[in-house]
């Protein structure tokens, strides 16, 4: 289950009831109701209810408002029923130490205003295979909760388009999760960036997710990818507008006409008509788009008429993209 968060500063730990928050997204509260959604109130759960939601691990802020107290926590813990994962976060011992636990107990450690990010989200989300074995949150830049084995701590303040909750752990949202996984994983990154285009996200949401976050670390690595990831989607892209036209029975056209220095995405030399596509219509720097503007003003100073498309024009709206190609058509062509 997946829930868009309000805001990085509501996130909480602390379980507070329904009428203290009046209007407020309740969504990244760690405390869980059977049914998996968030509750307000969790004095009347039971422990054993909490630790089957939360894969065994609990917080003593959780254990205390389902009425246990910290005299009963210790005894729990010199017992061997429960174990000290972090200050403040236990495990069950009648349950395994998992990497979802691990997962789990590093979000509650770090606290309110927290987010599992980079690889740990990755692997939260379903996007890799394995979990890593240090575990990144993100906090607020305010906070700096200290160190502990096993976790990395980011001190940024995440926009809250870039949050959402996933069984019922706040986590980066998957745009900049993709970003931030690809940079992590290395001589692997663009491999992976390329699966996650084609089965999870979208490159515009991609490209705005970098957008916000540009002068982080790593934004300069994931730009790289991304320009990469922009030239194998213009090349797609020229591949549905081939296949558009070649559906529709369209012919007089050649790909990578030359004209003058450059090369043009696809032309109909006869009537001085070029195409250009775009990819996800993104462009890797602003030295590109210049460039690609230089060449588009000396196009049609030489004559020809130019029409550019985008990769959301080929794959969402083909139909109007042949209407304007054939009115194009149905004009005489300008003078050289």
């Amino acid at each position: 289950m997946r829930k868009r968060i309000l805001s990085f500063r509501s996130l909480t730990e602390t379980p507070i009831t329904a009428p203290a928050l009046p209007g407020r997204d309740r969504a990244c509260f760690t405390v869980l109701s059977l049914r998996g959604g968030p509750v307000a109130d969790p004095g009347y759960m039971r422990i054993d209810q909490l630790l089957r939601r939360q894969d065994g691990v609990i917080s003593m802020a959780q254990a205390a408002a389902a009425g246990l107290g910290p005299r009963s926590v210790r005894y729990r813990v010199t017992s061997g029923r429960w174990e000290r994962l972090h200050p403040r976060v236990y495990r069950a011992t009648d349950r395994p130490l998992t990497d979802a636990a691990r997962v789990r107990a590093a979000a509650l450690w770090a606290g309110p205003r927290t987010a599992v990010s980079g690889l740990a989200a990755a692997w939260w989300l379903g996007l890799v295979d394995g979990c890593p074995q240090v575990i990144e949150v993100t906090v607020a830049r305010e906070r700096q909760p200290g160190r502990q084995p096993g976790v990395r701590v980011r001190r940024r303040t995440l926009a809250e388009t870039d949050l959402v909750v996933v069984r019922s752990v706040c986590v980066s949202d998957t745009p900049l999760t993709v970003l931030e996984a690809s940079v992590a994983l290395g001589p692997r990154g663009g491999e992976f960036l390329d699966r996650a285009l084609q089965r999870h996200v979208r490159f515009p949401t991609l490209y705005r997710a970098h957008c916000r976050n540009l002068g982080r670390r790593g934004s300069r690595a994931a730009a790289t990818l991304l320009a990469v990831a922009a030239d194998r989607a213009a090349s797609e892209a020229e591949r549905l507008l081939v296949k558009l036209l070649r559906g529709a029975g369209v012919t007089g056209w050649q790909l990578g006409y030359a004209l003058g220095g450059c090369v043009l995405d696809l032309a109909f030399p006869d009537l001085r008509l070029a195409i250009e596509v775009d990819g996800w219509a993104w462009h890797s720097s602003a030295e590109r788009k210049r460039r690609d503007s230089r060449r588009q003003n000396g196009v049609v100073l030489a004559g020809w008429t130019v029409l550019r498309f985008g990769w959301d024009d080929l794959n969402l709206r083909p139909r109007e993209v042949l209407d304007e190609i054939s009115a194009a058509l149905a004009v005489p062509p300008r003078a050289a």
